[in-house]
């Protein structure tokens, strides 16, 4: 079963993942000797960020691999939600490292340390430069999966964070003013959390089989209760098999008693629930009324 909105991300290759993973991973290495030698935590917290981004896209490469696997008697309904506890998995580690950049923040203006400025300036140069290549390697894949955009929107992030340290260490070499390293930190710990604590409520709904949220639970049930053989509606659950892929099943009492009219029924049901809300998988039980209850 195929909800038909996946081309985007199959547009894009998995070596074109490997490779933006490689590329950030390279990056992230090379910022924190940066980091080290010059003494700024920005760009410490600039590498911090972009390894999140690594972790982030091997974990999605792993998760999209094995979203790929087909149904079976462990998971009957596909391995699709794979990239949802990746999901999951990245954005508790954004909350971990943006709070932890804080209390590094807070811990270095108490006790200020020098600062670098051209190797500051150098390395964010450089990892700028990664960061628009790795933007370019993921955008094929943005077109219709969340978890590619949220990629592509971390690299953009890193790209404006490698800009910023830019800053500090030019504000440092010409003003000497060291406390720009802390701001820009700050800066970035606060959008790290912000993604997290953003992202993370739609991830968890996904996780718990809540009601898609762009559709309507009341909507739902009184379209069904509006077909003429439908005399009541009982039981009704709607969730996500996965970001795109949405389930609903539900205990009828019809108005007909054939085995033949309630299978129409039935279909009618489906095409509308399929057109209207684009719930692809929905299962319907007969019951009588008075047992449905």
């Amino acid at each position: 079963m195929s909800s038909g909105h996946d081309h985007g991300t199959q547009e894009m290759s998995d070596a074109r993942l490997v490779w933006a993973v490689i590329v950030n991973v390279a990056l992230t290495v090379a910022q924190i000797i940066g980091g080290i030698f010059s003494g700024s935590l920005s760009l410490i917290a600039d590498a911090l960020h972009n390894f999140s981004d690594a972790a982030s896209l091997g974990i999605a490469l792993f998760a999209r691999k094995l979203g790929r696997r087909e149904a079976d008697q462990l998971m009957t309904f596909g391995y699709a939600k794979a990239e949802l506890v990746a999901a999951l998995i990245n954005l508790t580690s954004l909350l971990i490292i943006g709070f932890y950049l804080l209390v590094e923040s807070f811990n270095r203006f108490i006790d200020p340390q020098p600062i670098e400025g051209w190797t500051v300036i150098i390395v964010a140069g450089i990892a700028l430069v990664i960061d628009i290549v790795t933007a370019v390697l993921v955008y094929a894949g943005t077109k219709n999966s969340l978890n590619m955009k949220a990629a592509f929107l971390h690299n953009v992030s890193d790209a404006l964070a490698s800009i910023g340290v830019i800053i500090a260490g030019v504000l440092i070499i010409l003003y000497d003013f060291y406390v720009a390293d802390l701001i820009i930190t700050v800066i970035i710990a606060g959008y790290v959390i912000y993604q997290g604590i953003n992202l993370m409520p739609q991830t968890i709904r996904y996780l718990m089989d809540a009601v898609p949220e762009d559709i309507e639970f009341a909507e739902i049930r009184s379209s069904i209760e509006l077909n003429n053989g439908v005399e009541s509606l009982h039981h009704i659950h709607i969730w996500s098999i996965s970001e795109h892929r949405r389930a609903l099943e539900a205990h009828i009492v019809p108005k007909v008693d054939s085995f033949d009219s309630f299978e129409a029924i039935k279909t009618e049901l489906r095409e509308m629930l399929k057109e209207r809300f684009h719930i692809e998988h929905a299962t319907f039980e007969a019951c009588v009324s008075g047992e449905c209850e």
